[in-house]
């Protein structure tokens, strides 16, 4: 931060959806934020499959005792990126990528409290407001709630409705330089150049 102290934040998100589940932020890192996101998450993912993976890094606040005690009780599996699986924990690199480049490095951070209004306001905007493109157009809060079905069929009558006016458009055009054929030449270029502008 701006006085030169550092600042963690865990996070942990749906890969499928890409919704953040939980996050905390804290001025030290250790296995005690760890441990309360992944509690979170798995409240909140209580009506998925019996065993759930947790693919996580290679940090401390991620393999310890306190978290492998949680990962048991909780009937958590955690996977290891590029250990035990050969994919990686991208799906929250990106997050954590476009929340410091779109979001957090365009404002002055000065104190924790500040920090933490930032990052909830931009998971609140992640979640909730911004569609994003792998759904065509749904939020992660549609696709991990299954509620984001009338998005994709009103975008696509749009785009059905945007094509149709552009090809009537198209062929009105062609028709009007097939009459134009005609005329003389510079009468004719500057009728393409009205159409044009």
């Amino acid at each position: 931060m701006l006085d030169g102290t550092r600042a963690y934040l865990h996070a942990v998100t749906d890969n499928y959806s890409r919704w953040i589940l939980s996050w905390t932020l804290g001025e030290w890192l250790g296995s005690g934020g760890t441990c309360r996101i992944l509690r979170e998450a798995a409240v909140r993912l209580k009506n998925g499959s019996e065993h759930t993976a947790v693919v996580a890094d290679l940090g401390s606040e991620n393999v310890n005792g306190s978290v492998e005690d949680l990962l048991d009780g909780a009937e958590l599996m955690r996977l290891l990126a590029q250990v035990e699986v050969t994919s990686s924990n991208l799906m929250i690199e990106a997050f954590w990528r476009s929340l410091k480049h779109a979001w957090l490095y365009l404002h002055s951070l000065g104190s924790l409290t500040t920090l933490r209004r930032l990052i909830e306001f931009y998971v609140t905007a992640h979640n909730e407001v911004m569609p994003h493109s792998a759904f065509e157009g749904q939020t992660p809060d549609e696709i991990f709630l299954g509620t984001g079905d009338k998005v994709t069929r009103k975008l696509s009558a749009a785009r059905k409705t945007a094509r149709e006016e552009r090809m009537k458009e198209n062929r009105a055009a062609e028709r009007d330089v097939c009459i134009g054929e005609a005329e003389s030449g510079p009468l004719r270029l500057q009728r393409a150049r009205s159409r044009m502008s």
